[in-house]
């Protein structure tokens, strides 16, 4: 292989697989002297890439760790691959790499040949994913903000309010945010001349117009906290207050920060304080607990258990003979 640059590309191609490389075995794969080997490497080593050396009769050359993430270089079939799991990341909301998953397929579809666009959205098309605890969004109009975010460009899309009326907006995207298990957009209505949230699962249609946004100070330094508490507190509320039959140490495990908040009343009972937007919510993460409870209030909660524990009650006598 006698073109320096497609040399370098496939040499790191092949030290980008998870193994030690022996100089011999390189350079016979590419078709070269060990010695054209050792300048490539010196090479990439310029260009920033931590190629580590071994010496010995065993040892040989692999990609190490760096201080900063280089350039991948992906085959075909690793390229769908990816795309696909922050697709599915993406639009399933997995806890703590929502937000990174959306960026890095932003940038990834953005550079994708048509031929894999193609086979990527074919994939998707024929994947049904089991139902979520959150309201159904598509990744590609999560990919379309995040890359108006990025470029500083305004958008347009449909959207639909929560009385149902569909209107337009021409909106200037500041941030996506996920809280708890819903995607919002924060963002600039040029319509309205003020700030708006948008929840992703109501807007259709976003495209970016390439107009450039104008640079504006955010409604709070916090985005994330100032979504949550401007939604959370749009939304119906049920505050529960359940007795938890079971001591505090063992159910404080499953309890964690984002159910509610625990009292201890004697050794063997506690009492949770917990609030939500859902009696669904609620209901499920009380059954999850794995203890007898009793619930005080809300009697909507109430309820809905009592509903939920009939609906059982009906399948399981259904299957006996």
């Amino acid at each position: 292989m006698t073109d320096t640059p497609a040399r370098l590309l496939s040499l790191l191609s092949l030290l980008q697989t998870p193994r030690e490389w022996p100089g011999s075995e390189l350079a016979r794969r590419l078709e070269v002297s060990q010695r054209t080997i050792r300048r490539d490497v010196d090479r990439l080593r310029e260009l920033g890439y931590p190629v580590e050396a071994s010496r010995g009769s065993d040892g040989g050359y692999r990609l190490g760790a760096g201080a900063a993430m280089p350039p991948l270089l992906l085959d075909d079939e690793e390229a769908v691959a990816i795309a696909v799991g922050l697709r599915s990341a993406a639009g399933q909301a997995i806890s703590g790499i929502e937000e990174s998953s959306v960026r890095a397929l932003a940038k990834l579809e953005q550079v994708l040949p048509s031929r894999l666009r193609y086979r990527v959205g074919a994939l998707g098309a024929a994947t049904v994913p089991l139902p979520g605890t959150g309201p159904a969004v598509d990744p590609e109009h999560l990919t379309v903000f995040a890359g108006a975010i990025a470029n500083t460009e305004r958008t347009r899309f449909g959207y639909r309010t929560g009385d149902g009326t569909e209107t337009r907006r021409h909106v200037e995207p500041h941030r996506l945010v996920s809280a708890g298990r819903r995607w919002y957009l924060l963002g600039y209505d040029l319509d309205r001349d003020d700030w708006r949230i948008f929840r992703a699962d109501r807007i259709t249609g976003p495209r970016a117009t390439g107009g450039r946004a104008t640079p504006r100070r955010p409604p709070a330094e916090d985005v994330a906290a100032y979504v949550t508490d401007r939604m959370y507190s749009l939304l119906p509320t049920y505050s529960a207050r359940v007795t938890l039959h079971a001591p505090i140490n063992q159910v404080a495990p499953a309890i964690g920060d984002r159910i509610g908040d625990l009292e201890p009343l004697d050794d063997g009972t506690c009492v949770l304080n917990a609030g939500a937007d859902t009696l669904d919510w609620l209901a499920f993460r009380l059954l999850g607990l794995g203890c007898e409870f009793t619930v005080h209030e809300p009697p909507e909660l109430i309820d809905h258990l009592r509903e939920m524990a009939a609906r059982m009650n009906r399948g399981i006598s259904s299957t006996v003979d």
